[in-house]
């Protein structure tokens, strides 16, 4: 999908509102994910496996990453 496609709704009328959310959703997906593979680098530089579920506070939006 492009980005083209996202600033539009189903009906094919602009949905400017729907398409800023996306954008943030994204960005902090992204922001986890790079913060995610970060830790098992150093989980596995430093010789160590995690076992169980890591729960993370985004700071910024306060959303919960489980």
């Amino acid at each position: 999908m492009t980005d083209r496609d996202l600033r539009k709704n189903a009906e094919g009328y602009s949905d400017p509102t729907a398409y800023e959310a996306m954008k943030n959703l994204d960005k902090d997906d992204e922001r986890f994910h790079k913060l995610l593979h970060t830790i098992f680098d150093i989980c596995e530089l430093a010789g160590f496996h995690l076992e169980e579920r890591i729960v993370l506070r985004d700071e910024q939006t306060g959303k919960i990453w489980r």
